[in-house]
């Protein structure tokens, strides 16, 4: 494994023992075995060791030497005699921030539709009672696909989403994408093609259209086809406008949702553009995609002529 890997990994399991450690789930004088957290993290001893070696330099835990490591504190003995039962405890650390991200997403959406919003890290994990480690990785997610910023003074702000924004973003879209797509498309495996296509196709024979279904076919193309592309400067400057992606991951909120038809006519375009590329049509494949996001700003557009909540009105304590 090359020592970045096995750097990346001691962190989590660094991250995720701490947390455990400073929230209480394991308390002073509870031992750690090695070869137990290699099965629990499911990782090799390397990173285990460099994590609770981290962890001894931070005070967290200390080194009895053959008996290994025990969390440090004021304990009445040290439990040596067996290892702690660590299957009891949350130990999922590094994926706990998904099961709030979508709920922090939608809410920050549905905001910047209407205005600029702060975001309190600190009422963030307290909301969702979670560490600050959680909360950390669930901004910096909403960081990377664009919906949010720090500012000057270090507060992570969402910009208020206009429509004159959603549109200068989706011109940047229309001048950049199809000429990344004709760049990737000498690059593309048949089968990547293929398997982007029968998932529209296996979609299209359903009565209904899940959130998570319509992003991955928004994201095979418009990310991961278009990742193929050579030039990396043009990818660099697409991913400012992935948050334009972002509410197809919220098909059902009354606010971020589109009609059903829409989402048809969507569908059928990806699928246009897809047997185009299957017939190495890469011109036509193209300026197809140009006109399908000629349509889809219109479609985007519209999330504004609902009738959207008053300024404030219903947002969770850590949005202001």
């Amino acid at each position: 494994m090359a020592r970045d890997d096995v750097a990346s990994l001691s962190r989590q399991v660094h991250a995720g023992l701490r947390d455990l450690i400073l929230s209480g789930s394991l308390t002073a004088g509870e031992r750690l075995v090695e070869l137990q957290l290699t099965r629990t993290f499911g990782v090799s001893r390397s990173p285990v060791r460099q994590a609770l070696e981290q962890l001894e330099a931070d005070g967290l835990v200390t080194s009895l030497g053959r008996k290994g490591f025990f969390v440090a504190g004021q304990a009445g003995e040290i439990m040596a005699q067996n290892p702690m039962p660590l299957d009891r405890v949350c130990l999922d650390q590094s994926r706990q921030w998904e099961r709030i991200y979508a709920e922090v997403e939608q809410a920050v959406l549905a905001a910047v539709l209407r205005q600029q919003v702060r975001i309190n890290e600190l009422r963030l994990a307290e909301h969702f009672d979670v560490s600050r480690s959680v909360t950390r990785d669930v901004l910096a997610r909403m960081h990377a696909v664009g919906l949010i910023d720090k500012s000057r003074s270090g507060t992570w702000i969402a910009e208020h989403v206009t429509p004159r924004r959603v549109r200068d973003l989706y011109d940047l879209r229309a001048l950049l994408e199809p000429a990344a797509l004709e760049l990737a498309a000498p690059l593309l495996l048949p089968a990547a093609i293929s398997e982007a296509r029968s998932r529209i196709a296996d979609l299209l024979q359903k009565e209904s259209v899940d959130s998570a279904s319509f992003d991955r076919i928004e994201r095979d193309l418009h990310v991961d086809l278009l990742g193929a592309c050579p030039n990396h400067e043009i990818l660099r400057a697409l991913e400012r406008t992935h948050i334009l992606f972002a509410p197809t991951r919220h098909l059902f909120d009354p606010v971020l949702s589109i009609p059903l038809d829409q989402i048809g006519d969507a569908l059928h375009e990806h699928l246009e553009i897809l047997d185009l590329l299957s017939r190495k049509e890469t011109a036509f494949a193209a300026r197809q995609l140009r006109d399908h996001l000629t349509g889809a700003v219109e479609r985007w557009l519209g999330r504004f002529e609902k009738e959207l909540p008053r300024i404030g009105s219903g947002m969770p304590p850590y949005l202001s």
